[in-house]
């Protein structure tokens, strides 16, 4: 049971949710996770002034994502920064190159769950979740998101990020914050909760 988590990180936030993803997935039985990151749009020169060059290097080993690759597994956790309320335009230029698989009904049955980050605590996490899962629905897919069985997500003692609809990460209006414990506990869950219902699935 294969399942793919396929991610874009600017400064690193989505990547560290990614890894946290692929553990808690991992601890499904039978779980082969493989992360993949989707292709650059942008060039190098800006991400330069982005100051996300050195940053990207941390997960530059992470193999680059192919469309036909989505085929091969039976959960697919896509992670995204959100960009007003959205995913951002790399992750949405892979996802459009995805008509083919569209036509043939290659992803429909298949597990399809969000996480995200913003940069406020109100920046469009869950509009972005929301508006990511369409893209999923019109392949048919099988939407996961995260359940209030992980009742961290219901604290107020701290900010933290996390719906129903997926984990999700604040990274700060300058990238300062990194996910919180509480966060990564959220990504983790998602990751073994969607691994588990892909697993039932196929058995």
């Amino acid at each position: 049971m294969k399942v793919l988590i396929v991610f874009y990180s600017t400064y690193g936030h989505v990547y560290k949710m990614a890894e946290a993803v692929a553990e808690g997935a991992r601890q499904v039985p039978g779980a082969e996770v493989v992360l993949r990151r989707v292709p650059e749009t942008l060039p190098e020169g800006v991400l330069e002034k982005m100051g996300a060059v050195d940053a990207q290097k941390t997960f530059a080993q992470i193999a680059v994502a192919t469309v036909d690759e989505l085929t091969s597994a039976d959960a697919i956790i896509f992670g995204t920064p959100t960009r007003f309320g959205n995913m951002c335009g790399q992750m949405r230029q892979f996802l459009d190159a995805t008509g083919q698989l569209w036509s043939q009904g290659s992803l429909v049955g298949k597990v399809g769950s969000v996480f995200a980050s913003t940069a406020t605590q109100h920046g469009g996490q869950e509009a972005t979740l929301l508006s990511f899962q369409i893209t999923l629905l019109h392949h048919g897919m099988v939407i996961v998101g995260l359940p209030y069985t992980f009742q961290q997500q219901m604290r107020n003692d701290e900010i933290t990020g996390g719906s129903p609809y997926g984990a999700t990460t604040i990274a700060g209006t300058s990238g300062e914050r990194w996910p919180s414990p509480n966060e990564l506990d959220a990504a983790r869950f998602q990751g073994k909760h969607v691994a588990g219902i892909a697993a039932r699935l196929k058995a």
